[in-house]
């Protein structure tokens, strides 16, 4: 006799929060560990697409933390939408880009046109002002310790982020970014953000994951933006920047991985 029992995922919260930034309402899913935070207070992971990303995080940081080899416990916030869909592309293609003119955008596999787009400062907002004071309020975290995480339009956003507000998280992580955005809008944000700070860059991490087997344009922008970037950070000795590349993973099954490897690159000292 077989019998269906519901399955339990460790401790999550889920709460609805409607941003004044924008005026639009997000599903905010929370993780939190059972043990005591650390002298510093909890590292936080926060993930883009909470609906995609957030399970497959929560659980890798459960097994990621385990003592007594693994890392200081840690709290997981997911950023989702009421659809609940895994990646809701009306919502997500606002809040994580850049205004873009129609003519630099490339057609869409669908032939449809692109939705509204070019919210992500307004997005920025709701994170800076709304999110990060709430989840701050809730858990003792260490603000040295905040890692913003994003795959495809999300990894675009999350250089967006750090170009454009270096100090709003510490450590950041750009999984298969859309530099393509906007006849690659995002490079123009990278050399004013060199000028600002005259080639020495701030106190921050940055991550770019893709995966080989992703198209090939996607593959080569990442790394060319990684590699302008490299002989800063070897200089610097504040800015750090890293790139993963996965073998055999395309622009999908990545996710997991760049996943778990944020993990290791947003806890580790």
């Amino acid at each position: 006799m077989s019998q269906a029992n519901e399955l339990r995922l460790g401790a999550h919260e889920e709460h609805r929060l409607q941003a004044r930034s924008n005026g639009r309402e997000y599903r905010i899913l929370i993780a939190s560990p059972k043990e005591p935070p650390p002298p510093g207070g909890y590292p936080v992971l926060y993930a883009l697409d909470g609906d995609a990303t957030f399970l497959t995080m929560a659980e890798a940081v459960r097994l990621q933390t385990r003592k007594p080899h693994g890392f200081d416990p840690a709290v997981v916030v997911g950023i989702g939408y009421p659809s609940g869909e895994p990646f809701d592309m009306s919502r997500r293609c606002y809040d994580f880009t850049m205004p873009a003119a129609e003519g630099t955008l490339p057609a869409r596999p669908d032939g449809r046109t692109w939705p509204e787009h070019g919210g992500a400062d307004l997005f920025l907002d709701f994170l800076e002002q709304e999110l990060l004071p709430f989840v701050g309020e809730r858990f003792p975290v260490d603000p040295a310790k905040h890692t913003l995480f994003g795959h495809s339009l999300g990894g675009l956003f999350v250089l967006h982020a750090l170009f454009s507000r270096p100090a709003l998280f510490a450590r950041y992580v750009a999984g298969s970014p859309s530099i393509w955005w906007g006849d690659g809008a995002i490079l123009e944000e990278y050399d004013s953000f060199v000028r600002r700070f005259d080639g020495k860059l701030p106190p921050a991490r940055l991550l770019f994951t893709i995966g080989a087997e992703e198209l090939p344009d996607m593959v080569e922008d990442a790394e060319q933006l990684f590699a302008k970037l490299r002989p800063l950070a070897d200089e610097s000795v504040s800015f750090q920047a890293g790139l993963a590349k996965f073998p055999e993973e395309e622009h999908v099954s990545v996710l997991p991985a760049a996943i778990s490897r944020s993990i290791r690159f947003g806890l580790k000292s």
